[in-house]
């Protein structure tokens, strides 16, 4: 999304809602502003559970920022705000590309456990 907004959020909402229309969805989301607008459009399939406040070690996208922060910005000065958006998208890219890297680093046995239901 090119912004992050109310507006915004509750476009990501519909859409989510409509490719996954058969599913109930738990969205696990930070307290950024427009997760708690007032205005925001939570459809009925998909219900948002906040995380706890100041705990950015247990959500996994931080992770995946630590990661990129590492591998691709180290002490270093750029010329140019395009110079460290190439360098964040080549980074980004790169992460990507190991599957196996991104589950170790955000696949933990806490969040396995929620997403399967045991007999």
């Amino acid at each position: 999304m090119p912004r992050t907004n109310t507006v915004c959020m509750n476009i990501f909402l519909r859409e989510l809602s409509n490719r996954y229309s058969d599913d109930h969805i738990l969205l696990v989301v930070d307290r950024a502003a427009w997760h708690t607008a007032k205005s925001l459009e939570i459809p009925d399939n998909i219900e948002l559970f906040p995380s706890l406040p100041y705990t950015p070690e247990l959500n996994p996208i931080e992770m995946i920022w630590d990661e990129i922060r590492e591998k691709g910005f180290r002490n270093e000065a750029f010329q140019t705000l395009s110079k460290v958006v190439d360098r964040l998208c080549d980074t980004f890219k790169s992460l990507m590309e190991d599957a196996t890297r991104v589950s170790s680093i955000t696949c933990w046995d806490w969040i396995n456990s929620a997403l399967y239901i045991r007999n």
